[in-house]
């Protein structure tokens, strides 16, 4: 059970393991069994500990005794404090180990069923976006003499050309970047497990064929595609890069380019879409290269309005 403890990263709190061993274990199977995805899982894990430790604070007892009364004054109270979505995900998270309590008849129902979470609405996201000059840049900086310079240059150029996450690119292996159709091809592993395929950009086969072959990489097929740099080596390590090392080189690159926009890990993926609609993509294909279920998710990518906006604030003749 200590093994399910840590998979998790949450054990049962005192309100949990007062309900009973069967609630406990159900609780564990909640995090190991039925939440696949990690960063749900990790995310799922902070709110759901957060609502049970002021749940006990209020002297609730027993999980039986939640009602609806405590979880809405709870989100009611998160509303005041954090941003909306925040708000609407701690109670997704409480609604969904409900629900999961109830089918496992640890407790009669769902206390947040019927909690309505603040009004939030969404049409354009927020993740910051390159033009593509700046993209071009960026790639163009990269000093490509050195193995890490290979794996940078590759790996931002896979998520700007493929509309990659970068979690589905972390988690590629070596045997994902292929031939077919003579035309390289990759494979990436999108949320809820789903296999995703790609043909690659002219640009981006150049950048994985430059990787593989100045690395050696190529005939270790199982291994992870991008990998962390070995301690005072310089040399690639057998560790796969995570979300952070990605973070952290690319805001690295970025101050060498000179590039002051705030950029991230998703900042690639919004700008390749943003560059292919502007170039007379569609909506519908570029959902469907980006693994999108809804094109009203992929708009959320289609930051062209923005340079609509500039020119017409230019207009302000003053």
């Amino acid at each position: 059970m200590n093994t399910l403890v840590c998979s998790a990263s949450v054990a049962p709190s005192a309100l949990i393991a007062s309900s009973g061993d069967r609630a406990a274990h159900r609780f564990l199977e909640f995090f190991t069994a039925h939440i696949r995805n990690p960063n749900t899982r990790r995310a799922y894990a902070r709110d759901v500990r957060a609502f049970l430790d002021w749940c006990a604070l209020n002297g609730i007892s027993s999980l039986a005794t939640i009602s609806p009364v405590h979880v809405g004054t709870y989100v009611e109270m998160l509303s005041q404090e954090l941003a909306a979505p925040t708000a609407k995900r701690h109670l997704a998270a409480i609604r969904h180990l409900f629900d999961w309590l109830v089918t496992g008849q640890v407790v009669p129902v769902n206390p947040a069923a019927s909690v309505r979470g603040p009004s939030h609405v969404v049409r354009r996201g927020k993740t910051p976006v390159l033009a593509p000059e700046e993209a071009r840049t960026l790639l163009d900086a990269i000093d490509v003499g050195t193995p890490v310079g290979l794996r940078d240059r590759a790996l931002i150029g896979l998520m700007v050309y493929s509309f990659a996450r970068v979690g589905a690119a972390l988690t590629m292996k070596v045997e994902d970047v292929y031939v077919q159709n003579r035309r390289l091809w990759v494979r990436l592993r999108e949320k809820g497990g789903k296999r995703h395929e790609m043909p690659c950009h002219h640009n981006l086969e150049a950048y994985l064929h430059a990787y593989l072959d100045g690395t050696g990489l190529g005939s270790d097929t199982k291994a992870p595609l991008f990998r962390t740099v070995a301690r005072g080596t310089g040399h690639l390590s057998d560790r796969a890069m995570v979300q952070g090392d990605a973070h952290a080189m690319i805001r690295r690159r970025a101050a060498a380019a000179g590039i002051e926009t705030k950029i991230g890990n998703h900042t690639f993926r919004a700008t390749g879409i943003t560059a292919y609609l502007k170039n007379g993509g569609t909506l519908e294909k570029a959902a469907t290269m980006a693994n999108h279920a809804s094109t009203r998710t992929t708009q959320l990518y289609d930051r062209r309005s923005d340079e609509v906006s500039l020119d017409e604030v230019e207009r302000v003749g003053i």
